[in-house]
């Protein structure tokens, strides 16, 4: 099989074209720009584009298959010939579904957790020798790739999201996947730019779930309102609700017990209970016994930049985190407070999505930073600028978190010099961001500080 990709290096375009590659099939690609990590990982399969820009003249008749990514435009010049050539284009979505057709598909869809729990289902199956194809949103520890494709697993484990499939295709990823089993761990409104209401983005997990295979299982969290309507309302699925595992808390440590036996985990907060919860349903659902699948939790370090520990000490710890989203952003704080109680919490949260800037989604931040003992807010206006946002004044983001005492920042110099000048004592700090901190180097800093 030739396969090409167009805007190869993309988070999850390159890793797909890396699992391709190392299945045997013939892969090509291009891209305008291609940062590090992908630039590195393309290299070492020798994957990447001998030269930038868009080339129609790679684009031939020989080619089984075009797959398209998020970052090409529907203009791009190789999709205008791939189409005149009538070649088949997919969607990375589409195209991993083609991959699984016979295989039993699980997918694991909601506003947050998602890839923490995928990454808890994959950690368990690798520790037990199990055979897995995988598509999971961030790296794993343990893991050389966030995709793998294989000719001889029954079982593929997908984290679904809720974008849009490619620049062509409007409809959300998870659309394509038809699971055999579909866990939803809840609904919290976002991607305004795509569904700009709150109906039409919670409509999209109900086509989700009518997308399940008939006898098919359908595992959500019991407490969510929107998920518990959708699940009253499914024929020919088995539906599955949970909520989250009883544990206890000793010295920072999270300590679960079943059938009198206790397990240490690494992970914490009400958040990730939940999401041990699902996981386990999913697990048994698969075949994996709940003592076992518990046993191979210990040994669990999350997903990379979920509550990861950048740096710590006998008093201190710094995390670092993807939460962005306000439902993501509340947890996050929340699960640091409550396991460190009689620590002082400094939460630094930077404004980077285009939900999170656009004036008409803030308000949906309104105390999702109250567990802090200190807050900061940091935001770009050149970011704001460069999305196509109206300009954001501070004071509408001090209204929109009612936070008291929230710093706010706007200049990357600012910030950084005051994040420098942090020296914390039994406190923990905690950074939030799907962006970068405007190139700050988190880990230097959380070093320096510790």
């Amino acid at each position: 099989m030739r396969i090409h990709f167009i805007a190869i290096g993309g988070s999850a375009m390159h890793n797909l074209a890396i699992a391709l590659h190392k299945k045997g099939f013939q892969v090509t690609g291009s891209d305008d720009e291609v940062f590090e990590p992908s630039r590195g990982r393309l290299q070492r399969h020798g994957l990447l584009p001998a030269s930038m820009g868009w080339h129609p003249d790679f684009v031939s008749e020989d080619i089984d298959a075009v797959i398209l990514g998020m970052h090409a435009r529907p203009d791009n010049p190789e999709l205008i010939r791939a189409q005149e050539l009538k070649l088949k284009v997919y969607s990375y979505p589409e195209y991993l579904y083609e991959q699984t057709r016979d295989k039993t598909r699980v997918v694991i869809a909601g506003s947050h957790g998602k890839t923490t729990i995928t990454s808890m289902l994959l950690h368990v199956l690798k520790s037990l020798g199990r055979k897995f194809d995988f598509m999971v949103g961030a790296q794993i520890k343990g893991f050389d790739t966030m995709v793998e494709l294989s000719d001889d697993s029954g079982i593929a484990i997908f984290e679904g999201d809720e974008y849009l499939s490619s620049p062509i295709d409007r409809r959300p990823k998870f659309l394509w996947y038809k699971p055999h089993i579909a866990l939803a761990t809840g609904v919290a409104w976002d991607h305004i730019n795509v569904f700009p209401t709150e109906s039409e983005y919670n409509s999209q997990f109900e086509l989700f779930a009518r997308t399940i295979e008939p006898d098919g299982a359908f595992i959500y969290y019991e407490k969510d309102k929107v998920l518990s309507e959708i699940a009253e309302n499914l024929q020919e699925v088995t539906v599955i609700p949970y909520d989250e595992v009883t544990a206890d808390t000793k010295d920072g440590n999270t300590i679960v017990e079943s059938e009198g036996v206790k397990y240490k985990l690494g992970i914490f907060g009400h958040h990730n209970l939940q999401n041990l919860a699902g996981a386990m349903e999913v697990a048994m659902k698969i075949g994996i016994p709940k003592p076992d699948f518990l046993k191979a939790m210990t040994s669990f370090e999350g997903a990379s930049r979920r509550l990861q520990v950048l740096a710590e000490n006998d008093e201190s710890k710094v995390f670092f985190d993807f939460a962005h989203a306000p439902s993501k952003v509340r947890a996050t704080v929340t699960a640091v407070k409550d396991q460190f109680p009689g620590r002082h919490l400094l939460a630094v949260l930077e404004l980077h999505t285009f939900s999170s800037l656009n004036k008409d989604f803030l308000s949906q931040y309104q105390g999702a930073l109250d567990d802090a003992d200190e807050a900061v807010v940091f935001y770009n206006p050149e970011v704001v600028k460069h999305k196509k946002l109206p300009p954001i004044d501070p004071q509408e983001v001090k209204n929109a978190f009612e936070k008291n005492g929230l710093s706010i920042f706007t200049n990357p110099t600012d910030l950084k010099q005051y994040l420098e000048n942090i020296r914390i004592k039994e406190s923990n700090l905690l950074l939030m961001t799907s962006g970068n901190l405007s190139g700050i180097d988190v880990q230097n800093l959380a070093n320096k500080i510790i």
